[in-house]
Order: structure tokens, then C-alpha cells, then sequence
């Protein structure tokens, strides 16, 4: 069982921000060195330290009415101090990020005050089920889960083929369709746990690399889904509301790896720096290029639930900006590397890995230019 309490200088629900971070910095530095090949190569999965970071207040501060202001950059930034040393875990940070800001950017009170709170300290963890209907509200595929009305609720049934930050006690948010009279359809969405009568977790796949994030085909058989734990109904309003919280929220898996490219191309100049000087990607704009990523982020993670048509097509622009700048950087770390960073075990190689998927999680490059063209038309 992990030690939190030599980081933890107050009450994680009131600490400040800069603090949190800080905290947040120091376990993953003497937790995560030890622990990230076994993430990367067994698919571990840290529960341990993400329910540490839970009580740290890492998922806490971007919550709205939770937190005394709506502050997505301490959540960024903590998730980016993780992602220093792994991006499994800070994308599981994300994925427990965005179950709490559906939650509390509802007006669900049995949620906000049952479930929530749990979610924010990490005593339950969970994850986000949007990447199909993201697509599909998009354009991109159909919705993957069917519901239908019934006393209390919903029964839904459906498979959706990667979910993420699951386990048998865990929750998620999920979007479901259902018929209406005269052939027309709503969407709706609601938290659902795992452990939930008819919902089945398979792990059917090996990816090359995140392997260590608990990701799940998950199945629905007939899933009662009761009304106290729908978030919205129909959905509409809801995800103009939360999405661009949910986006400017992956910003912290790219900033933390970012860095540590960073700090692998200057680990390597001493004994490389006279030939790694001949490539066409230095350290300086990468450092420059975060920096003003960062800034922009900072910008508009100030005001989530802006309405401006051109506020949601910068935080597209941002979000897009920041896979390509992951894979980039990645790149760049594994020429400077070479050798040394092709081995297997080797940092570079492994970072090179986890920016693809900075660059193809939902929303992924191509859907994010996608959504930039249909804004032109």
C-alpha cells in the first residue's frame, strides 16, 4: 500500500492548486520510475496510486460546485506530472477527470452527492465511455448502444469496443439512443457501473502500447439503467456543455510527455550533442512550442463552458495542435536517442509508442480535422 501522507501537507479537498500538483509530482517521481516497464510490458495497472492521487486532489479542482472555482489547469497540470513518467497512467487520470466533470456539470443531485464525491478523492474510480458517441455525434459511425423507455428508466443493451479505467467496482458515462414515435431518435446519457446486472468486461485486446489502463470491450445485456443516474435526457445541451472540458482535459497527456522528450534530448547531448546537432529538430523550438501550447491551453480552459462558435474551434485547434506536437516531440527524442533508445526497455521507444496515442484517442487527429472542415462549411 502506497505512503501519501509525506506528500500530503493539508486536506486534499481544500489545497490549493500549485500544491496538488506539487504532490502530485512528488509520488509519480518516487512511485512510477520503478513501475512504468511493468505498466508498459505486463499492462499493469496502478490502482493503487491512482486512488493516491484521488486523495492528493488531483480529480478534484475542475469540478463545478465541487471546486470553490472551476480550475481545469490544476487537473492538466497533475495529469501532466504523472505523464512525465507514463502516459498509461496520466490518461487514466484524464479518463477519472472526465467521469467527475460529466457528473458535476449535471444537474443530477443524487449523482453530485452520491457518487461524486467518491469520484473526486478516488475512493471510486471510473471511466469515460464517449469515444463512439463522439464519433457518432460527429458523423463519423452510429451509436453503439440502443435503449428503451421502461418504469424508472432505461434497459440498454449494446458492446462498445474500448473503454477505458475500468474494473468490476468502477463506473463509467455512456450515451445510449432511443427510439421516439414516427421513426425519430434522442440520445441519452447516464453513469453506469460495472458491476451493474447484464454488463459484461472483456479484455480482448494487446495494444502497443497504454496496455496498463484497464481497457475494456464492454458488453450491455438489458442493463437497467435507473432515472437517478441519467445525466441528461436528451443529451444535446449536455455535451455542448461538457465538450470542451472533456478535450482541454487530454491536454495534460501531452504536456507531461512532452517533456520528458525533452528531457531524454538533453540527457543525451553530453555524449551525442556533436552529431545530434545535424538534425532538423532541436530542443529549443519543441520548449518553445510547449510553452506557447501550454499558454493557449491556460487560456481557454478559463472560461469550459463558452458558447462561441470560435472559442469551440480553438479548443479543436489546441487539441489538435497537441497530438501533433506529442508525436513531433516523440519522434525528435527517439533520432536524438538512437541507438540507445531502439533497445527494448528504452524510454525513447516507449514514448515514441504512447504519443500515437496522444494523436488517435477520441477525439483523434482525423476526426478533429474533420470537425475543423465541417465549421469552414
Amino acid at each position: 500500500m502506497l505512503d501519501v501522507q509525506s506528500v500530503i501537507t493539508g486536506d486534499a479537498a481544500v489545497m490549493p492548486g500549485a500544491e496538488v500538483v506539487e504532490a502530485v509530482r512528488a509520488l509519480s517521481a518516487r512511485e512510477l520510475p520503478s513501475l512504468v516497464n511493468r505498466i508498459d510490458v505486463d499492462g499493469y495497472y496502478p490502482e493503487d496510486l491512482m486512488r493516491a492521487f484521488g486523495r492528493l486532489g488531483a480529480y478534484a479542482h475542475h469540478l463545478p460546485g465541487k471546486s470553490p472555482s472551476v480550475d481545469l489547469m490544476t487537473s492538466i497540470n497533475a495529469m501532466a506530472a504523472a505523464g512525465e513518467h507514463c502516459l498509461s497512467t496520466s490518461f487514466c487520470m484524464w479518463c477519472q477527470d472526465a467521469l467527475g466533470w460529466y457528473i458535476y456539470a449535471s444537474d443530477n443531485q443524487h449523482l453530485r452527492t452520491g457518487i461524486g464525491p467518491q469520484i473526486a478523492t478516488g475512493a471510486a474510480l471510473g471511466g469515460t465511455a464517449l469515444s463512439n458517441p463522439m464519433k457518432s455525434l460527429f458523423g463519423i459511425e452510429p451509436m453503439r448502444l440502443k435503449g428503451r423507455r421502461v418504469a424508472g428508466g432505461y434497459v440498454v443493451k449494446g458492446l462498445l469496443p474500448y473503454v477505458s479505467n475500468l474494473g468490476a467496482d468502477h463506473y463509467f458515462g455512456g450515451i445510449f439512443e432511443v427510439d421516439e414515435d414516427g421513426g425519430a431518435s434522442r440520445n441519452v446519457m447516464a453513469v453506469i457501473p460495472c458491476a451493474a446486472e447484464g454488463v459484461g468486461l472483456a479484455d480482448n485486446a494487446k495494444f502497443t502500447a497504454l496496455d496498463g489502463t484497464r481497457t475494456f470491450a464492454v458488453q450491455m445485456r438489458d442493463v437497467m439503467v435507473p432515472d437517478a443516474w441519467v445525466l441528461a435526457d436528451p443529451v444535446d445541451d449536455f455535451i455542448k456543455r461538457i465538450r470542451a472540458g472533456f478535450i482541454l482535459l487530454q491536454a495534460g497527456m501531452a504536456f507531461g510527455l512532452i517533456r520528458d522528450c525533452l528531457r531524454l534530448i538533453e540527457q543525451c547531448k553530453g555524449p551525442l550533442g556533436h552529431v545530434n546537432k545535424y538534425l532538423d529538430v532541436q530542443p529549443e523550438p519543441i520548449a518553445e512550442g510547449l510553452a506557447a501550447m501550454e499558454a493557449e491551453v491556460a487560456r481557454l480552459a478559463a472560461t469550459p463552458f463558452e458558447s462561441d462558435r470560435d472559442y469551440w474551434r480553438a479548443v479543436i485547434e489546441a487539441r489538435l495542435a497537441a497530438g501533433d506536437a506529442s508525436v513531433a516531440a516523440a519522434h525528435a527524442a527517439m533520432l536524438h536517442c538512437g541507438a540507445r533508445g531502439y533497445v527494448a526497455g528504452a524510454a525513447a521507444q516507449r514514448r515514441l509508442r504512447e504519443a500515437y496515442f496522444v494523436a488517435i484517442v477520441t477525439p483523434a487527429t482525423k476526426q478533429l480535422r474533420k470537425m475543423l472542415a465541417d465549421m469552414a462549411h
